[in-house]
C-alpha cells in the first residue's frame, strides 16, 4: 500500500495516540492543518484511520456583551438611578446611558415592570415601581454571566435561560457553528504501524542539486492525487437569470431573428394600446391593470398619416371592411404616459418603421403590471415578444414556432394550447407548460395580428406574433419553483444555480 509522506507521518503519530483530537494530532505531526486533513482523508479512504466530525450550534459573547458584563446592562444602570431618585426624566439617564442605549430604555423598564411612564410639563417621566425596588437577577443576567465565564455555550443549554434571538437582538451574544473533529486509528492502521513504516523526507520537485548530490535516492517524491477533495472555489460568473436571457437572445439571433431595441421603458398609450387596436375604453387600460405616470403625464404622438390611420381603424375600421370599435377616438388619451405594460408595443413601433418581408423580429423587454406578488407573479418582469411577417403565414406556423420555442429553447417537457382573446390578434391562443412543482403554468399569449392593426401601420401581409413571460420559462431552466428567486440575493443560489440546456 503506497502512502505519502504526510500520510505516513500522520499514521505513525496516530499509532502512538490511538485516538486524538484533530488539533492535538496537528500539533504532534508539526504539519499544518490542511496537510493533516489531506493525509487523514487519504488514510480514511485506505481504511487505516477514521475521522469523526460533530457540528454544534453555539453562542459566544460579543464585545458589547463583555462591556455589559463589566458595567451592567442598560436597564440595571437606569434602575440604579431610579432607586436613588425615585423618578427621573430621560435627560437624567444620559449620565449613565449612551444615546443608543437610551432609545429602548423606556420599553425595557416597562417590560420588566420596573418603572411607570407619564408626562409632566411635556417631558417623559419614569417613576420606580414596587417591582423595580425589589428587582432580582433575571434569566438574561444569568445567561450573560455564563457567556462571560465560558468561551462558547451550546445553543440548547443557553436557551434553557433565554432565547438566542433575544441575545442576538440585544447584541449580547452571537451564534456560530463549531465543528469538533476526533481521529482514531483502525486495526488495519495499527497492524501497518506495528510492521514499521519507513519515513523518508518528502519533496515535490526533482532539482539539479538532488541529482548531482545523489540525495534523490534518500527522499520520497510527493504523489499528487488530482481527484483528492479540495476547498470549493466560486469564480465570478454572470447572474444565472442574466445568463439565461443572453442564451435566449443568442439562440433567436442564430435562428435568423432580428432584435428590436428601444432605450426608454416609458411609452405613450398610443404605442402601448392604440397602435395595437386596443380600444380606449378597454378595462386593461385602467389603473387596476396598468401603471400611469403622474409627472410628466403626457407625451407626444408620431407625425404623418399614422395617427389618422389608427384613429380611422378605431372609429370605423379604416379600409379593412371592419366596423372598428365605433367610438370617437381621443388623441389626449393616446398621449398619456405609462411604464410599458407589454413588449408588443415594440412590435407596433417596428411595423410602423418598416420591416423586411419575409422577416422575423424579437425583443426582450422589462415590463410593468400591477399584480399580487407570489410564486408565479411579479409586478416588474421580463417579456419576450416577437413576430414573423410573410405572404403565406397561417395559424399552424404560429403554433409550430411556439412549441419549438417552449420545448427546444425553454426546456418545457409538456406544452398545451388553449383558445384566448386579445384585442389585436384573431385567432388568439394561450400557451401553458407543465412545471413539476407548480403544475400547468401560463406563460404566453399569441395570435395573428388583426388587419385593423397591421394595415394602419402600413403592412398588407399576415403577421403572426407572440408575447411570452420569459421569467416563467426561466423557472424551468434554472429548476426553481418561486419566480422571485430570479432576482434573489441568496449567495448560495447565485453561486450554485446552473442552466440546464
Amino acid at each position: 500500500m503506497e502512502l505519502t509522506y504526510g500520510e505516513k507521518l500522520t499514521l505513525i503519530k496516530l499509532g502512538e495516540l490511538k485516538k486524538a483530537k484533530f488539533d492535538h494530532l496537528v500539533e504532534s505531526t508539526g504539519l499544518d492543518q490542511v496537510a493533516v486533513m489531506r493525509a487523514l482523508l487519504g488514510l480514511q479512504a485506505k481504511g487505516l484511520a477514521k475521522l469523526h466530525e460533530r457540528s454544534e450550534r453555539v453562542v459566544k459573547i460579543t464585545e458589547t456583551g463583555e462591556r455589559y458584563f463589566e458595567i451592567g446592562l442598560p436597564e440595571w444602570r437606569a434602575l440604579k438611578v431610579l432607586r436613588e431618585k425615585g423618578k427621573v426624566t430621560l435627560d437624567d439617564l444620559r449620565e449613565v446611558l449612551s444615546d443608543d442605549e437610551l432609545k429602548p430604555i423606556v420599553g425595557l423598564l416597562r417590560k420588566e415592570g420596573w418603572a411607570g411612564v407619564r408626562k409632566e410639563d411635556g417631558k417623559l417621566v419614569l417613576e420606580i415601581t414596587e417591582k423595580g425596588l425589589s428587582a432580582e437577577e433575571r434569566p438574561i443576567d444569568r445567561a450573560l454571566k455564563l457567556l462571560a465565564e465560558r468561551e462558547t455555550i451550546p445553543v440548547k443549554e443557553i436557551e434553557k435561560l433565554v432565547p438566542v434571538k433575544e441575545l442576538k437582538r440585544r447584541k449580547i451574544g452571537e451564534e456560530e457553528t463549531v465543528t469538533e473533529r476526533e481521529v482514531e486509528i483502525t486495526p488495519a492502521g495499527e497492524e501497518l504501524v506495528s510492521k514499521g513504516i519507513e519515513l523518508k523526507k518528502e519533496v515535490s520537485v526533482l532539482t539539479p542539486e538532488l541529482i548531482k548530490s545523489g540525495k534523490w535516492r534518500e527522499v520520497e517524491f510527493r504523489k499528487f492525487d488530482i481527484e483528492a477533495p479540495v476547498r470549493r472555489i466560486y469564480p465570478g460568473k454572470k447572474q444565472p437569470y442574466r445568463a439565461f436571457l443572453d442564451k435566449i437572445r443568442r439562440r433567436l439571433i442564430e435562428m435568423g431573428f432580428i432584435e428590436m431595441t428601444v432605450e426608454s421603458m416609458i411609452e405613450t398609450q398610443f404605442w402601448n394600446f392604440d397602435a395595437l387596436f386596443q380600444p380606449q375604453n378597454h378595462p386593461a387600460r385602467e389603473w387596476t391593470d396598468t401603471y400611469q405616470l403622474k409627472y410628466p403625464k403626457s407625451g407626444g404622438l408620431p407625425e404623418g398619416e399614422l395617427v389618422e390611420n389608427v384613429k380611422a381603424a378605431h372609429e370605423h375600421g379604416g379600409d379593412t371592411g371592419s366596423r372598428g370599435w365605433g367610438y370617437v377616438w381621443s388623441p389626449e388619451r393616446a398621449m398619456l404616459l405609462m411604464p410599458r405594460a407589454h413588449g408588443t408595443a415594440l412590435d407596433a413601433r417596428q411595423l410602423a418603421r418598416g420591416v423586411e418581408i419575409p422577416g422575423k423580429y424579437f425583443t426582450i423587454q422589462r415590463v410593468f403590471r400591477p399584480d399580487v406578488l407570489d410564486r408565479t407573479h411579479l409586478i416588474e418582469f421580463n417579456q419576450i415578444d416577437g413576430f414573423v411577417v410573410g405572404e403565406e403565414l397561417n395559424f399552424r406556423h404560429l403554433l409550430g414556432i411556439l412549441k419549438r420555442f417552449a420545448v427546444e429553447i425553454a426546456g418545457a417537457k409538456r406544452v398545451k394550447f388553449l383558445p384566448d382573446y386579445y384585442p389585436f390578434t384573431e385567432p388568439s391562443v394561450q400557451m401553458s407548460a407543465y412545471h413539476p412543482e407548480l403544475g400547468w403554468v401560463e406563460f404566453g399569449g399569441a395570435g395573428i395580428f388583426r388587419e385593423e392593426m397591421t394595415r394602419a401601420l402600413g403592412i398588407d401581409v399576415p403577421v403572426i406574433a407572440w408575447g411570452i413571460g420569459i421569467d416563467r420559462l426561466a423557472m424551468f431552466k434554472l429548476g426553481i419553483d418561486d419566480i422571485r428567486y430570479l432576482f434573489s440575493y441568496d449567495l448560495r443560489w447565485l453561486r450554485e444555480a446552473k442552466l440546464v440546456w
